[in-house]
């Protein structure tokens, strides 16, 4: 089956930005992780999941993405030679996976040599979209969390072959994992395109892993959630990735933190807003108010006669210790006066008799009405 456009898969178009690119991909591996869905939706979310992953390593690689720009599924596919130089082994992608074996030898890159000269390769890193309340990313959080990892098939006992049999030296390399290639004046070296830098070739395939000697299944993880994380951060958790190949490094699991919408709270930075509805009455005649601070306590404001609507009052130290922070931030309560509703006839006399009262007085009650009128008439002068 021919493989899908990476930018339909993400539904992004072809000019879009990285930060585009990423939050496609985010939007996508929420919807699809194999633990939000379950029974008969749980295969599909599964595949929808690895392919929305695919198309975001490659799109958000520049390299990876301009050879997909130029070449499409070709230019990213390590069997064709196309990589980052070019088409063919007569390109320059085997001139530039050479130099990438030396520099990766000697600065600990994603690859390097195992046992017999095979080439080893770190597994792939992992994201996995965690979820959590306001609170929580607070004050901190000790949780689990299930995600997939690989474990020798019982059946091979790892080998990939089937019982009884056993794998063989690959004829082509003769064992190394690697081809060389006359380029010129260079002598290219890479990938064996036969056993894929194993060394060994398997006639009889294990049925249980259909070769690859390892199974996928779920595993459980601790996670220690630190007290002021924010939306955005991700914690890493090393080796918890893809399997390494040919006995090379696991990658690491990164968690990427989605704080809820509080129903009261909304933060920004280390600080916190909240509206505080209040009465025509109090906010008038002025007294105190009790107000929530996160974590399930209370604090006061004491508000002046004459609170306007809009109003800001600021608690110090009632907002969130971030996780660079040496102090907490502030809470930002935002008062609204809230317009009596559902009046009695008697109700409504009196508010018609207060009104009155109020107009005698003039401007006295009402300065910001006055200045308002003002302007309004200098406009229209």
């Amino acid at each position: 089956m021919a493989k899908r456009d990476y930018y339909d898969i993400l539904g992004v178009p072809k000019n879009a930005s990285d930060e585009d690119i990423k939050k496609a991909y985010r939007k996508l591996a929420m919807k699809h992780h194999p633990d939000r869905n379950q029974g008969d939706e749980a295969k599909k979310a599964e595949e929808k999941f690895k392919e929305a992953k695919e198309a975001y390593e490659m799109l958000s690689d520049a390299h990876k993405r301009a050879a997909y720009d130029q070449f499409g599924h070709a230019g990213v596919d390590p069997n064709m030679g196309m990589g980052r130089g070019g088409p063919g082994p007569e390109g320059f992608g085997g001139f530039a996976e050479a130099f990438g074996d030396i520099f990766g030898d000697l600065f600990g890159g994603g690859r390097g040599r195992g046992p017999g000269g095979q080439q080893v390769y770190r597994g792939g890193d992992l994201s996995y979209a965690m979820e959590i309340a306001l609170e929580e990313a607070a004050f901190g959080k000790d949780t689990q969390i299930r995600v997939p990892t690989w474990e020798n098939c019982d059946t091979c006992k790892g080998s990939g072959a089937k019982p009884g049999t056993s794998a063989k030296t690959c004829g082509t390399c003769n064992g190394s994992g690697t081809v060389h290639l006359r380029q010129g004046f260079f002598s290219i070296q890479q990938t064996c395109p036969h056993c894929r830098g194993s060394g060994k070739v398997i006639p009889e395939p294990c049925p249980s892993c259909h070769g690859a000697g390892k199974l996928k299944k779920q595993k459980t993880l601790e996670v220690k959630i630190p007290a002021g994380i924010n939306e955005g951060m991700r914690i890493r958790s090393a080796g918890n990735g893809e399997p390494g190949t040919n006995g090379g490094p696991p990658g690491d699991l990164y968690i990427e933190i989605r704080v809820k919408q509080h129903e009261i709270f909304e933060r920004d930075g280390d600080d916190l807003h909240c509206t505080v509805p209040v009465g025509l009455t109090t906010a008038a005649l002025g007294g105190g108010i009790d107000v929530p601070v996160l974590g399930g306590s209370r604090a006061e404001i004491e508000l002046p006669e004459g609170t306007q609507h809009g109003k800001t009052f600021r608690l110090r130290g009632k907002g969130i210790k971030g996780l660079r922070s040496s102090y907490p931030g502030d809470l930002y309560c935002h008062v609204t006066v809230e317009t009596p509703v559902k009046l009695t006839e008697h109700q409504k006399k009196l508010m018609r008799e207060l009104d009155e009262s109020f107009r005698k007085a003039g401007e006295r009650h009402s300065p910001n009405a006055k200045s308002w009128t003002d302007r309004v008439k200098d406009l229209f002068k």
